[in-house]
């Protein structure tokens, strides 16, 4: 393209210059725009208006409140009121079938709107004459309806709905709305006559079951009675159990409860015969004091030992009257013991007969139990007839309550469709197309888009729109690479005494030095002038890759002209295949203008406040494979607390990059010496239109920090063939 240095340079596209080819053309544009709006608006007022009804139907389980069920049929993976469902009433709505019923009831082949090839044109004739186009005429006027309907009409489900639309298009607003109305009323016919014919169906295929049934539990039941009488099953009152078994319940009862008096019986009469023999007082035994003999007993030797007492007080013991009650006392108390004894024999006798009513029981229980064992080997095969009988009268119970329902619902009104009209479609009153005015806004807008997509495309396409990156402060290069022409040299004196230090760095000049402005410095420095001086930036960038620097610091004491220059050493180093990143740490900030984005990018201060990790602030530089670490959105003046973390920033980089390059903006000596504690740090003086007398001044000062070499670099532009960078010790 014209204007790009045979490909070699970057160019960007000129939006500004864009628009201005599409103003200097505006009357073109102009004149398209008005052309294509005008002829949509011709050809849409010319086009016949179509009118657009729409019915819309709920798809909904419906029922007869006499005719339904107490409960609610359960819903399947066929309910109507899924999605899929919804989409089979849809294509219910379009099919053939509807659509020619509703076209036979409307006489729908009678009208040319739907058969338009029922008069063809003289073009058609020719065209179906050389065998070109099939006669339309060939097909059946259903078809040609069928056709031509389909494409007028819209059947839809609403959005997250069970709502139906039917939409129709037609040039008459009242046929656009009585067509979708009969068809929704066809298909509510068709629902309904499909329940009717599918309850008719089922009433049918019931009655000849329905009787088949009731023989086979006829006789299910007869058998089970037959068993029940010859295996001796007789039923007693409770659900389900026999007379043997309600025997053997009944003895295993009466067997406990004589176990138990057994048991208490003899429990009692060990109580007693235990007192008895150990000579403890019987009183205390419920058995002998609940006695009546034992109690009039008691109160008679109560009243005995009362008269003993009352007499002992006036009377001696050898008294007739004291002996006599004595004697009656001793007698009373045998007879108590007797009567204990009686008791004894009664509590025993009650045991013995306790137990022998428990053998007479267990006997007994035995032989039931022998007979409940032979009940439950007939019950087995009861039990099969009972569930047999059972099966097939549940059967007969729902064959029953289903035909009860079918013959319910087989009346002409007991089956409604699972659907209503929601929403009739009525006679429209607006044209649904053409829409001139929109159509005409869109045909001019799109002319418009159209006639500007074909200006700035041949703007494009002839380089007029292109331009090449890089000018100063902005752009990294000019339209054409700079040529740097070698300065002329001056004669110098072969040796000019300077004063410098001992360890002094060799310099690159760009000019002769003026030995008046030397001659004061208290060391010497033999300066040789090379027949060739090349000072520009690739010369620079060839000796950072040839002599494998590490680490380079740029001051830039013409601000930032020079830092726009490092920003291209940068990007030269990297083209010639060197890992390398700039650190921002000018004040202005240009090299993170210039290789970025954005200038809102975390940074080199934001590093040395710590606000952010180390990998967040390396960034890719957009025009080349460099990388930098931008200036950052943090505090200049919190981020110089932290200037002591730089020198292991740059450390930890240099194991990283092959090169880094800190730019320092127009820094001085003193600064440089907070950047950096390495004596081998080369400096680069980036120093594009700056006198001779502040170089000689930056190089010496360098030179007496004790900086290891510095570099002038003063050009900006390629090197010319043949010339290389010099330096001059």
């Amino acid at each position: 393209m014209p204007g790009v240095n045979d490909g070699h340079q970057d160019v960007d596209i000129d939006l500004a210059g864009l628009f201005r080819a599409i103003w200097r053309r505006r009357g073109r544009v102009l004149l398209a725009t008005v052309a294509f709006s005008g002829l949509a608006f011709i050809g849409a007022s010319l086009m016949s208006p179509e009118f657009e009804g729409e019915a819309r139907l709920l798809i909904e389980s419906r029922q007869a409140e006499f005719s339904g069920a107490n409960q609610a049929p359960p819903q399947t993976a066929d309910s109507p009121f899924d999605e899929s469902g919804i989409s089979s009433q849809v294509q219910v709505l379009r099919s053939a079938d509807l659509i020619k019923q509703v076209a036979r009831e409307m006489k729908l082949y009678e009208l040319p709107e739907f058969d338009p090839t029922a008069k063809p044109s003289a073009v058609s004739d020719v065209l179906v004459m050389f065998g070109i186009k099939k006669n339309p005429l060939d097909m059946a006027p259903e078809e040609r309806v069928l056709k031509e309907f389909q494409k007028k009409l819209q059947v839809y489900q609403v959005e997250k709905s069970r709502v139906i639309a039917v939409q129709f298009t037609s040039e008459d607003p009242k046929l656009a709305a009585a067509i979708p109305n009969a068809m929704a009323k066809v298909f509510l016919s068709l629902q309904s006559g499909a329940k009717l014919d599918s309850n008719s169906e089922a009433s049918r295929w019931l009655e000849p079951e329905i009787a088949n049934l009731r023989e086979k539990v006829r006789d299910a039941e007869a058998k089970v009675a037959d068993y029940r009488a010859s295996s001796d099953l007789l039923l007693t009152g409770e659900t389900g159990g026999t007379f043997a078994t309600k025997q053997l319940n009944d003895i295993s009862t009466e067997l406990a409860r004589v176990r138990g008096e057994r048991a208490n019986a003899e429990a009692r009469a060990e109580n007693v015969r235990t007192a008895l023999a150990s000579g403890r007082a019987v009183d205390t035994l419920n058995d002998v004091v609940a006695s009546p003999m034992i109690q009039r007993l008691k109160e008679t030797e109560s009243n005995i030992q009362g008269q003993i007492a009352d007499l002992s007080t006036t009377l001696l013991d050898g008294h007739p009257r004291l002996k006599g009650l004595k004697s009656q006392l001793q007698g009373i108390r045998t007879q108590i013991l007797g009567e204990t004894k009686k008791i004894l024999g009664s509590l025993e006798n009650e045991a013995t007969v306790s137990q022998l009513r428990e053998r007479q029981l267990v006997a007994q229980l035995n032989t039931l139990k022998a007979r409940s064992a032979k009940a439950g080997e007939d019950e087995v095969g009861l039990r099969a007839l009972e569930r047999e009988a059972t099966a097939q009268r549940q059967l007969l119970e729902t064959y029953l309550a289903r035909y009860r329902e079918a013959t319910s619902r087989s009346g002409e009104n007991a089956a409604p469709a699972d659907a209503r009209v929601i929403s009739q479609a009525v006679e429209p009153t607006e044209v649904s197309f053409p829409k001139v005015l929109p159509i005409t806004i869109v045909a001019a807008f799109a002319s418009f888009l159209v006639s500007c997509v074909v200006i700035m495309l041949s703007e494009l396409f002839s380089g007029r729109a292109l331009r090449p990156v890089g000018r100063r402060g902005e752009e990294m290069f000019d339209e054409e690479p700079f040529e740097v022409q070698p300065a002329e040299i001056q004669p110098v004196p072969e040796t000019v005494t300077r004063p410098v230090p001992a360890q002094a760095a060799p310099v690159v000049a760009r000019e002769p030095i003026p030995a008046a402005a030397v001659a004061a410095e208290p060391a010497e420095l033999e300066i040789t002038a090379p027949e060739e001086d090349d000072f520009s930036i690739a010369s620079v960038a060839g000796h950072l890759s040839a002599d494998d620097v590490r680490v380079a610091i740029s001051v830039s004491p013409a601000g930032d002209e020079g830092s726009v220059n490092a920003v291209a050493l940068a990007r030269m180093v990297a083209e010639e295949g060197r890992k390398i990143v700039l650190i921002d740490l000018t004040g202005s900030a240009c090299p993170t203008r210039l290789m970025t984005q954005t200038a809102d990018l975390a940074g080199i201060t934001n590093l040395l406040v710590g606000e952010v990790p180390f990998t967040e602030t390396i960034h890719a530089d957009r025009l080349s494979d460099a990388h930098i670490i931008p200036q950052g959105d943090a505090d200049p003046l919190q981020a110089m607390r932290g200037i002591e973390r730089l020198q292991m920033i740059i450390d930890a980089l240099s194991n990283a990059y092959d090169t880094v390059l800190i730019e320092c903006g127009p820094a001085d000596v003193n600064a440089i010496r907070r950047v950096t504690r390495a004596r081998d740090t080369q400096i680069i003086i980036s120093a594009p239109d700056v006198d001779n007398e502040e170089i000689i001044d930056l190089i010496t000062g360098f030179g007496e920090a004790g900086f290891g070499e510095i570099v002038l670099m003063t050009g900006t532009g390629y090197p010319q063939p043949g010339s290389s960078g010099r330096r001059a010790a």
